[in-house]
Order: C-alpha cells, then structure tokens, then sequence
C-alpha cells in the first residue's frame, strides 16, 4: 500500500511538470522571473557590473569572422532566430488548418491586429517627429503573446473560449506583423550578392525538404538554415527571418513535429535567457528620469492607449458595417483584451535593441516597455477580472 501511494504521488508529480510545461501561463511566469531576477543582480553593486558586463563579453573568434560576437547579439541575432522559426510554424499552421483557414474567423482578429499596430505607431510618431528617438516607432506596436495569453489564463473559464481565440488569433497575426517591420524597416544597407545567396538557399530549401525524408534530408536540411541565416545575416535583412522562411517551407506534416521538438528549448531556454541579457538594466536616478522623456511617453502612451483604442476602432468598424455582430457586454470585455494586448516585452524589446545602437537609449526604452507591459498586466486583469464577475451576477 505505501509503495502504491509512491507511486501515485510520483505519477502526479510527473503530471504535474508535464502540465507547467504546456501551460500558457508557465513562459509568462518564467520570463517575469527573469526579468525580476536580471534586474535585481543588474543592480546589485560591484556583482551587476559584471552581469551587466558579461552579456558584452566579445568571442574574438567570431568578431574576427563578422559573426555576432558577443553573447548579447549571439542569443538577439542567432538564437533568436529559432524563436522567429516557431512563430512561422504557428503562423503557417493557422493559416493551413487553424483560425485563418475559415476567412470569416479572421475578419475581426486580423483587422483589429493591423489597427492595433497602426494607432501606437501614429501615437508615437506624432509625439517624436523630428527627435533622435524617431526610429523607435515599431517598438509599441508588438503584443507578447506568451504573456497577454498567460494573463487571461489566470481568470479560467470566466473568460470565454472566443475571446482567447480572438487574442490568440490578433497576437499571432500582431507577430506577423512584426516581422515584416523587421524585415522591412530595421535591416541595415542591403547586399544584392548575399540577398541572392539567401534566394538560392531558399530554392535549396524547398527541394531538399521535399526530397529527403530520411536523417540526410534532416543534415541537409539544417546545412541549409545555417548557409539561409548567413546570408541573410550578410545582406542587410535582420537574419532572424530565416527562421520565418524556414517555417514558410515546410509542409504541413512537418510542423507539428518540429513544432513539438522546439517547444521546450525556444521557451524554456531562448525566452529567457533573452530576458535574462535583454533586461540587464541598470536603473539610476537618471534612468528613472528619462521615463519621463518623449521616447518613454511615446512607448507608454502607444502600448497602453494605441493598442487598445487601435483594437476597439477595428471592432466598433466591423460591427457597424454590420460584418459582425456584438451585444454590450461583448464590448467591455473586447476593451480589456485591447488592453492586455498592450504588454509588449519580447518584441518590443526586440525592436528597442534594433531601433537604436545607443545604448543607453536602448535601456530607457526597454524600461519603458517593462514599465507599461506591467501596468498593462495589471488594469487589463482587473478590468476583464470585474467585467466577468459582474456578467456572473447579472447571470444569476
């Protein structure tokens, strides 16, 4: 009997793991950890500087090869790449077999994604025309869907399953979004040479997946990711796209199988470890002050404003053009998603590291991101925390 309520207790332990693993909240919790823990040592007198030190330290290796060099631009420039390759996993797999298959589903969240990327970039470009911050514009138009989801699983089935479909579906499609920015606007002078080296590895790509199915086709495979990277790395196009047109290139029966073997590493070890150098912050009275400054404002106010005024015009658009149909409550609880799609964090910090090469400019606008995907964890909770209880008692 003792031995079977071992083995029962061990059974539920393992379930249990198992469980954090796959929950949506478990990557929000441990990228706040992170970032908590990269702070406070950032901080910690004479131990922060060589924290904060040790993610500049330089490979000379690499340097000398013109390959990021130091661990800061290895996990934003090549790590981070897998990250990009599991985002064009979901994204194609949407498109293929999930919510963007039926055309009438994606309406609302597709718009209401793109208007809730226009109106913070609008928002913080109207407060810095014409300042040396002006080039941030992107960084309050991304939504981190690891955390927003993570949030609105804390409130259970209080919320209901069409909404998390609905900020599911608008943080994916605000992913999508992000990367073409990326691609577009935060690559440096572009190569002609290296760019028609990375069409040739694609072309390579796409027939080598095709052709070879056995553990040749998966070397092959992966020598032509590392020579897509490369290239890409070398054209001018942040290389962290390669990821994306890997994605785009597989078919469907491989995705849930790569999909399966990068969920851990990507969340459990790329995330925060992109917490962990990304957040190394060192907060002063100067610091502080610069909260104040047009970069921080423009950040705050088009995350925490422009997100969910951008979602909410996209909804108020549809539903008097008559493509969907909303009764009152519906709208309440569509305003505290736009507000927790206002938690920025990975992209937006992201972006802040690709937006400017100061980096004490950097450190103000990642604060400022941390500061406002905070505040708006916290009155997004609250706000859909009170809409739901008061529809229960409404109900009752």
């Amino acid at each position: 009997m003792p031995s079977e309520l071992i083995r029962n207790s061990k059974k539920r332990r393992k379930f249990t793991l198992i469980n954090f693993i796959h929950d949506s909240r478990s990557v929000g919790i441990l990228l706040l950890f992170s970032t908590i823990l990269s702070l406070i040592v950032t901080n910690i007198p004479t131990i922060g500087n060589i924290y904060y030190n040790f993610w500049e330290t330089e490979i000379p290796l690499f340097h000398s090869l013109n390959l990021p060099h130091t661990f800061l631009h290895i996990i934003n420039d090549v790590l981070m790449a897998v990250f990009f390759f599991q985002v064009g996993m979901e994204i194609k797999h949407e498109t293929i077999s999930g919510e963007f298959s039926v055309r009438r589903r994606m309406i609302l969240p597709v718009v209401a994604a793109i208007c809730g990327v226009i109106v913070p970039a609008i928002i913080y470009s109207s407060i810095n025309a014409g300042t040396p911050f002006q080039k941030g514009w992107a960084i309050p138009t991304a939504t981190d869907i690891a955390f927003s989801l993570g949030i609105l699983s804390l409130l259970g089935n209080a919320v209901p399953h069409s909404l998390k479909i609905f900020l599911t579906t608008l943080a994916i499609t605000d992913d999508l979004c992000a990367i073409l920015i990326i691609a577009l606007f935060y690559g440096s002078q572009v190569s002609l040479i290296w760019l028609a080296g990375a069409a040739i590895c694609t072309i390579a790509l796409f027939f080598i997946i095709r052709k070879f199915r056995s553990v040749t086709g998966r070397i092959l495979t992966a020598i032509g990711a590392i020579a897509l990277w490369l290239c890409l790395y070398r054209s001018g196009i942040h290389a962290t796209f390669a990821g994306v047109i890997l994605a785009m290139l597989l078919p469907e029966r491989k995705i849930h199988i790569y999909g399966k073997k990068i969920h851990i590493p990507v969340n459990f070890i790329i995330l925060p470890l992109f917490a962990l150098a990304n957040t190394s912050i060192l907060i002063s009275a100067a610091s502080m002050g610069n909260l104040i400054s047009t970069l921080s404002l423009g950040i705050f106010l088009g995350l925490f404003l422009g997100k969910p005024i951008g979602i909410m015009l996209a909804v108020f658009f549809l539903s008097k053009s008559k493509i969907i149909k909303l009764n009152s409550s519906d709208w309440v609880q569509f305003m505290g998603v736009g507000i927790l799609a206002g938690i920025g964090f990975t992209m937006s910090i992201f972006v802040s590291t690709l937006a400017f090469s100061d980096k004490n400019i950097q450190d103000t606008a990642k604060l400022a991101v941390l500061v406002t995907s905070g505040f708006s964890m916290i009155v997004g909770y609250l706000w859909l925390k009170i809409v739901t209880r008061s529809k229960k008692l409404k109900q009752k």
